[in-house]
């Protein structure tokens, strides 16, 4: 997506992921750092122009009327004729998720020429298949709302989502929108290359399922995989291939809810000689505030990396052993203003 100064890209965003949004537009308008550009042009192998213009449209009016549904106005509509346009969502709730699909389904119809639709977190994610009949997938529900999008002038809009719980939902949209998969990963791998212990570590994944997702980012690189293992009427975490043993150890996973299976992971991992414990997830969804578990855990976790995918993870992340890994840099470097083009 290319702006320039008659014909700029314009960014809305819901009012939760209005940090998120203030951030890439200052990365997409300012001067590129040239360590950033230096790093995209090993990581990614392209050229990368300093500047893109990017303006933010705080101009969506989000009220609700007295019976609790919305009451929304875009108030700057026929400035987004014949350019491309952004949104920057969040469905971190079912209560804002149909304000946002009434938006969505409105910016092609104003004559956007290109639509993005930024969500980072794609919630239903887990709830892929169906075990047993009368089970509901639905992922496969939020993938035919959004599929609903309208075209453009330019086609498809792209609607892109960092790090799905599994590869193959893709599927479930319809070709009337392009389904752009990514991932925050790079994040982490640039934050343990600043770690004092970086030659003494090793990466270990709680099931095969983190396995098939992550391992080919880490190729080279000493991995455990870790599995649950009936015992009875229990559930235990073992491990299943690789060797802890005096190295530091971070567990890497799409998602956390509860924390129960990592901090099983944690436990187990030390038992078998691991001399440190940390954690990396994308998505820090933890339902009734269950990161506190983290706090003052009997099972110590030096660092827990997490994004700000979902709105609460910037409060969350004010708290030890956490540390927030904005999602702003591989946000602009993969979508949003910068020339992104093969060298």
């Amino acid at each position: 997506m290319n702006g320039d100064d008659c014909n700029p890209v314009l960014l809305y965003a819901h009012p939760s992921m209005n940090r998120l949004a203030t951030q890439i537009v200052n990365r997409c308008t300012g001067d590129m750092p040239e360590s950033q550009k230096k790093r995209l042009r090993a990581e990614r192998s392209i050229s990368v122009s300093t500047q893109r213009n990017v303006e933010y449209k705080q101009t969506i009016q989000w009220e609700k009327f007295h019976d609790g549904f919305p009451n929304l106005f875009i108030e700057d509509v026929k400035d987004m004729a014949g350019k491309d346009v952004i949104f920057l969502g969040s469905f971190h709730s079912p209560a804002v998720i149909f304000e946002q699909l009434s938006v969505l389904y409105a910016f092609p119809r104003y004559l956007a020429k290109s639509f993005h639709f930024i969500l980072p977190y794609f919630p239903t994610g887990t709830m892929e298949r169906v075990d047993r009949e009368g089970q509901i997938a639905t992922a496969k529900t939020l993938a035919t709302l959004l599929s609903a999008i309208p075209l453009t002038a330019k086609g498809p809009a792209q609607i892109i989502i960092f790090d799905i719980h599994a590869l193959q939902e893709r599927f479930y949209f319809s070709d009337n929108v392009i389904p752009r998969l990514e991932t925050a990963i790079l994040l982490l791998q640039r934050e343990v290359e600043r770690l004092e212990d970086r030659t003494n570590l090793t990466f270990a994944f709680p099931d095969d399922g983190a396995f098939k997702r992550f391992h080919l980012h880490f190729a080279g690189e000493q991995t455990i995989i870790c599995a649950k293992i009936r015992d009875g009427d229990k559930k235990i975490v073992k491990v299943k291939e690789g060797n802890p043993s005096g190295k530091h150890v971070i567990i890497i996973d799409d998602l956390v809810q509860t924390g129960g299976t990592l901090k099983e992971c944690g436990k187990v991992l030390l038992d078998r000689g691991a001399v440190a414990i940390s954690a990396y997830v994308t998505h820090p969804v933890f339902p009734k505030e269950s990161w506190k578990r983290f706090v003052d855990s009997d099972v110590p976790f030096q660092n827990f990396w997490i994004t700000d995918s979902i709105p609460h993870a910037v409060d969350i992340a004010e708290h030890k052993p956490f540390k927030l890994l904005s999602l702003c840099d591989v946000v602009t470097e993969s979508l949003l203003g910068y020339d992104l083009m093969p060298q």
